[in-house]
């Protein structure tokens, strides 16, 4: 079966966002061409959540928050990524990697509206064993350069609800990564 490639007339601005509409993605210059192509991670987090993601070198991305203490910036392995997460829907629309103060990103496919399946072109990737020095070039190279982050004005306050304990009640401690929440008074 024979992939079917849409082509784009022209660049293109993409936009999307979380669920919610705290985190509003704008993807600008996407310059015309082949299918949009979207790496399907296979690291476990990635796995987990499903990401798909789409760098563009070449284009800008500015980054809207309404809120901006409504998302968590999560860190595991390497820690050199974080995945935006937004603490009010849950979705990731965006990881980014500092790079020699440098900020770069990559888009999640999935939270970008419009975009048919046909107009990708997937491709698996595995980056175990790839050392530090490598991964930062080859993000710094592959990943989007032009990178802002922005406070959305007179944006409306979605309703946030505190995080639910684990079943077991107690709170995670360790710093690998995870969430922690309100500390209980003792």
């Amino acid at each position: 079966m024979q992939r079917q490639r849409v082509r784009r007339a022209g660049p293109v601005t993409l936009e999307g966002g979380c669920h919610c509409g705290n985190v509003r993605l704008t993807l600008s210059g996407v310059p015309e061409g082949p299918a949009l192509v979207a790496r399907e991670c296979g690291c476990s987090f990635c796995v987990k959540h499903g990401g798909l993601w789409a760098s563009v070198p070449g284009a800008s991305l500015v980054v809207a928050v309404a809120h901006p203490s409504e998302v968590h910036a999560y860190t595991f392995g390497t820690k050199s990524a974080d995945f935006h997460v937004c603490r009010i829907c849950g979705v990731v629309p965006l990881v980014t990697s500092l790079i020699d103060s440098h900020l770069y990103a990559l888009v999640s496919v999935r939270a970008l509206a419009g975009i048919a399946a046909a107009s990708l072109e997937r491709r698996a990737a595995d980056f175990e064993g790839e050392g530090m020095p490598e991964r930062l070039a080859r993000r710094a190279g592959s990943w989007i350069r032009d990178v802002r982050f922005a406070q959305r004005p007179g944006a409306r306050r979605a309703a946030a609800r505190p995080a639910a304990p684990p079943p077991s009640g107690r709170r995670p401690t360790g710093d690998r990564g995870r969430v922690r929440g309100p500390r209980r008074a003792r």
